[in-house]
Order: C-alpha cells, then sequence, then structure tokens
C-alpha cells in the first residue's frame, strides 16, 4: 500500500533523511517496507512517500519506545496517509 508520512522536525533534513532511512526503514521496517523516497520540504519539513506491506506493524513501530525518544529528542511530528491512485 502506497504511504505518505508527513514529518516536522527540529533537525536538519540530512539528519533527519539519514536516522530514518539507516536507523528506522533499513532495520526496523525492512519487513514490511519495500520501496521509498524521501522528498525535502525545507530544513525542517519532508514528505516520505512509501511502499508498505503492513501499515500495522508501520504503526507498531512507530510506536516503539526507540522512535518515541527519537520523536521527542527531534521534536518530530508525523501524520502518515494512505495513497490510493484515482485514475
Amino acid at each position: 500500500m502506497n504511504t505518505l508520512i508527513i514529518s516536522t522536525f527540529s533537525c536538519t533534513f540530512d539528519e533527519f533523511k539519514n536516522d530514518v532511512t539507516t536507523l528506522f526503514l533499513e532495520e526496523m521496517c525492512k519487513e514490511f517496507v519495500t520501496d521509498y523516497e524521501f522528498v525535502k520540504v525545507n530544513e525542517h519539513k519532508s514528505h516520505l512517500l512509501m511502499n508498505c506491506t503492513d501499515l500495522e506493524k508501520l504503526g507498531a513501530e512507530m510506536e516503539s519506545p526507540f522512535a518515541k525518544e527519537w520523536d521527542k529528542k527531534n521534536n518530530c511530528k508525523d501524520t502518515v496517509y494512505s495513497i490510493k491512485l484515482v485514475a
């Protein structure tokens, strides 16, 4: 399922992208995120487009103690959308 996560954060975009890519997507979510792409909106906001095969597992990882602590440390707020093809 195509998923969009809009994030705001206090760290730089490069720090955010590096941490989310290496720690979250490629480690914690590697079993159910098959493809992803980051889009920089500005230095403290991004759009993350991904193909997620299990939204429940994604939600569980986003609520894990590690993710919650990282979010708190970096003042990260995420809004998650499921995307459907219209035409």
